[in-house]
């Protein structure tokens, strides 16, 4: 799935949702990039290797390898790679870890092409209000939650044996919106 136009930047599309893949490559392709889709890390790899974009839209989360394994290898096969980070959650430790393997921007699903575009514009950081106050218990408590759950691979009953925590109780925690 690549653009016909030999003159556009060229840029790796990863997520494992292929109906967004599909919306979000015609809308990038409408503003000018040659758009390669790829729904794992493990498909995304060889397309690099062979072509190395000068563009890349990557999720954190899919199956099997984890999208800072392919930010990483992005950033060494070029450095000069715009990466830009989607994830359905966003926790300030990932954006961390994904900034410093070389990701330009890191965005939180779901986000537009107008949004994606524009973060390839800025310069290398995460791009978090800095506050003045230390976020609230229950921000780091589901912080902590997603880190583990990310660290068990989704699973949940492993997750609630480890935080100690009742399973059910695990899940409404897991079914709320991060707090401030």
């Amino acid at each position: 799935m690549s653009h016909p136009c030999a003159d556009c930047p060229s840029l790796l599309l990863v997520d494992d949702d292929t109906t967004f893949c599909h919306v979000l490559s015609r809308a990038l392709e409408k503003r000018g990039f040659a758009v390669t889709v790829a729904h794992s890390v493990e498909q995304a790899l060889p397309l690099a290797k062979a072509n190395p974009p000068e563009y890349a839209v990557v999720d954190l989360k899919m199956e099997g390898a984890s999208g800072l394994v392919l930010i990483q290898f992005l950033h060494e096969l070029d450095p000069a790679t715009r990466i830009v980070v989607l994830t359905g959650y966003a926790s300030i430790a990932t954006a961390v870890e994904a900034v410093k393997l070389g990701a330009t921007q890191y965005l939180a699903k779901p986000a537009n092409a107008d949004e994606i575009v524009a973060a390839f514009g800025h310069s290398a950081s995460v791009e978090l209000p800095l506050n003045t106050q230390p976020s609230s218990v229950d921000r780091l408590e589901w912080e902590h939650i997603q880190r583990v759950l990310q660290e068990q691979q989704g699973n949940i009953s492993a997750t609630a044996r480890l935080l100690n925590m009742h399973r059910r109780t695990l899940q409404r925690k897991l079914g709320k919106r991060p707090a401030a």
